[in-house]
C-alpha cells in the first residue's frame, strides 16, 4: 500500500457526550482515547466546544485505511472514486461522515456536523490522483 496519512478532526459540542465518540472510534476503529489531542475551544455563543484531532501514519494508517474500506458499502466507495477530483487537494482526500450517525456505529457521509477525514498519500503527477486514490478505495492492504 501506499505511504498513508489519516488526520481526523471532530468538534464536540457541550451538548454532545464525548465519550461516545472515543467508544466508537475504539469499537470501530480500533483507535485509543489517547491518540486524540483535545482541544478547548468557545463557540460564536460563548458555548463549551472540544476539538478533537488525530494524525496516524505508517502501520496504524493502514490499519485504520483497511478498516474504513471494509466498512464502506460498495456503493459509497464508487461515490468517493466518482468525487475524487473534487475531494482531492495536494495530495489529500477529504472526506466528511455524519458525526451522529458514527455514534451509532454507522459510516454516512455529510458535509455539516460532520467528522473530518483527510487521507494523505505522495503523489507526484496530479494527473494520477484518481488512479491512486482509487487504488487504495479498492485494494486495502497492510505494509
Amino acid at each position: 500500500m501506499a505511504k498513508l496519512e489519516v488526520t481526523i478532526e471532530a468538534i464536540v459540542h457541550a451538548t454532545e457526550d464525548i465519550t461516545k465518540f472515543f467508544d466508537s472510534f475504539k469499537e470501530i476503529f480500533d483507535l485509543e482515547e489517547k491518540l486524540f489531542s483535545k482541544i478547548d475551544i468557545e463557540g460564536h455563543f460563548k458555548n463549551s466546544i472540544v476539538l478533537l484531532q488525530a494524525k496516524i501514519s505508517k502501520k496504524p494508517a493502514a490499519k485504520f485505511f483497511e478498516r474504513f474500506n471494509e466498512i464502506l458499502s460498495e456503493d459509497q466507495k464508487e461515490m468517493i472514486i466518482q468525487e475524487i477530483q473534487d475531494r482531492t487537494e495536494n495530495s489529500t482526500l477529504h472526506i466528511r461522515f455524519d458525526k451522529q450517525e458514527f455514534v451509532k456505529g454507522k459510516i454516512s457521509f455529510a458535509e455539516k456536523d460532520a467528522i473530518k477525514l483527510k487521507i494523505h498519500t505522495p503523489i507526484y503527477n496530479k494527473k494520477d490522483t484518481v488512479k491512486v486514490f482509487s487504488e487504495i478505495l479498492q485494494k486495502p492492504q497492510l505494509d
